[in-house]
């Protein structure tokens, strides 16, 4: 929570993902690491939900973009006190409003037209996820998409629910995608407890999706509203609810 300011580009994309932390560092201690650049709106450093230990991974919005820059600069590929290995500082991807709304927007008008007349399992395809999406990620509980789910016989609304929060299957990630990826684009929606990226047993390389558990339901539907179709890179993610049909992981 924060001071509500007028929108700008000096405010604007001011927010960096921090990677690399020792485990040890308090959010306190991030934070003087970082006040040198300049004045810190909020910080969050990432816990692991079951151990209560940080996961080495942090975020943290300056006031103004260029003071976000500096710590880049600063403190980018360097080694803090106590650190046993050089942390990473850059920018966090968070999609703009404008992308999210416009794909939003987009969602509902398709939908619209799509779930007009009776559905029927066999003949027209789509997924439990997207209707969740729809229902939840916006308009909650547009008639729409609760309309479809009336004909959804046997099929349970779980979506992507598992016991420590609602898992997330994104498809589409490059070779060389990480886990800090995922990090990266998740973290700005909400409290997110585990990421995996599946890799190839030879390789090692990406196999092209992976796997994002965050605790809030209705951030989870957010971050899957606003990122299925956003691009990254070259590729377009397919992001939705975990279902039981999609890959192991």
């Amino acid at each position: 929570v924060s001071y509500a300011r007028p929108s700008s580009a000096s405010i604007r994309d001011a927010n960096l993902y921090v990677s690399g932390l020792p485990k040890t560092m308090s959010q306190k201690e991030m934070e003087q690491l970082f006040s040198q650049y300049g004045r810190i709106i909020t910080s969050r450093i990432l816990l692991d939900q079951a151990t209560g230990v940080s996961r080495g991974v942090g975020f943290i919005r300056f006031d103004k973009r260029i003071e976000a820059e500096e710590a880049i600069k600063g403190l980018n590929g360097q080694k803090p006190l106590g650190a046993a290995e050089p942390i990473t500082v850059k920018f966090a991807n968070n999609p703009s409003q404008k992308t999210g709304q416009a794909l939003l927007t987009h969602l509902y008008q398709s939908s619209a037209r799509r779930y007009a007349g009776p559905l029927h399992h066999q003949t027209q395809r789509f997924r439990l996820d997207n209707l969740l999406n729809m229902a939840y990620g916006v308009k909650r509980f547009s008639p729409i998409a609760i309309d479809g789910m009336s004909g959804l016989a046997g099929v349970g609304l779980s979506g992507g629910a598992a016991g420590a929060g609602w898992c997330i299957f994104v498809y589409n990630l490059s070779p060389e995608a990480d886990e800090s990826v995922l990090w990266q684009l998740f973290g700005p929606f909400g409290a997110v407890t585990n990421v995996k990226v599946i890799r190839d047993f030879t390789t090692n390389k990406c196999k092209g999706f992976g796997f994002v558990t965050m605790t809030n339901y209705d951030e989870a539907a957010m971050a899957i509203a606003s990122l299925n179709g956003y691009r990254l890179g070259e590729r377009v993610l397919q992001v939705s609810f975990k279902t039981s049909k999609q890959h192991k992981a």
